[in-house]
């Protein structure tokens, strides 16, 4: 019976018959507690390098604890200023939808620029790579280092953080929309040379169609994550609800704060619905029947006919 517990004569025989698999039982054990060795030393040479003291730690941890627990004891909530605080969640979302879609359309004809099979000849291999270093440089910053660098350019306001958002997820999107026509199937491309399309028609046809559930899939996931990202840039003065988190934080209100990470958090919870609703109809879609016979088409036709 298989509910019956094994005897140790019947793990001996079963080892007797199958040691390959207990041999790969021990080494999975040994390399697990080599692992867990390495990380637990990892962490004491780290403490004890930067001179932290297990005193220190647990003093932290106390004060992490304090300070989560003020965040959900709201005070005087009655009296909060809902709509300034709703008015900047309504910039933030101004911005982040603003550069994102501009990000987006600007990185797709970048990314056919430095997809390797679109620059398959010789002569376009450096614009390929010239334009996968591009990226490389815009994406390297973060989203608040450009936006104290347009801040300094534009001054302060919604204007810098939507040009901090395209600035980083231009280098992004345009690295993840390359990879992504890189992945498709040649066999299209092949077939629409053959029949005498030209270089723009076969990666109309060829690629982008085969690679347009990446480009809204991921244009989706990036509003959703620059939601998120998107409140620093209040802090270095780009607009929205940043300015809220840092005027907050500066006086000590963490019941705000938990507030307005809470809205946040609602926010990103609809738009991935949204996003998953956008996903099933333009990347699933329906089954297109591609074949009837005249049978079909016959007893649809007399349906029809029917009173």
């Amino acid at each position: 019976m298989l509910t019956d517990s094994p005897t140790a004569a019947d793990v001996a025989h079963i080892k007797q018959q199958h040691p390959q698999l207990f041999a790969a039982q021990r080494r999975y054990l040994r390399l697990l507690t080599l692992s867990t060795l390495a990380v637990v030393v990892y962490y004491l040479l780290f403490f004890r390098f930067y001179g932290i003291t297990f005193a220190q730690f647990s003093h932290g941890c106390l004060e992490i604890g304090r300070y989560f627990l003020r965040m959900f004891v709201w005070q005087d909530f009655s009296n909060w200023p809902f709509m300034y605080y709703f008015s900047q969640i309504a910039i933030t979302l101004a911005i982040v939808f603003a550069g994102t879609v501009t990000a987006a359309f600007l990185a797709l004809p970048l990314s056919f620029l430095a997809a390797r099979n679109v620059m398959s000849t010789p002569l376009l291999r450096p614009i390929s790579l010239v334009v996968r270093r591009i990226m490389d440089l815009l994406r390297g910053l973060d989203m608040a280092i450009w936006g104290l660098i347009f801040v300094r350019a534009v001054g302060m306001g919604p204007l810098a953080g939507v040009l901090a958002i395209v600035m980083q997820d231009l280098g992004l999107l345009g690295k993840l929309f390359a990879e992504g026509h890189e992945a498709v199937d040649r066999s299209p491309s092949r077939g629409l040379r053959a029949l005498g399309a030209n270089p723009l028609q076969t990666h109309r046809f060829g690629i982008f169609t085969q690679s347009f559930p990446t480009f809204l899939a991921l244009s989706l996931y990036q509003i959703e994550s620059n939601t998120r990202s998107a409140a620093v840039l209040g802090f270095v003065g780009a607009g929205g609800v940043g300015l809220v988190y840092a005027e907050n934080m500066r006086l000590w209100n963490w019941d705000v704060v938990m507030f307005i990470t809470l809205i946040l958090v609602v926010i990103v919870m609809a738009m991935d619905k949204i996003s998953a609703l956008l996903r099933a109809r333009y990347i699933v879609g329906e089954e297109i029947a591609l074949f009837t016979s005249e049978e079909s088409q016959r007893s649809k036709i007399k349906l029809y006919r029917e009173p």
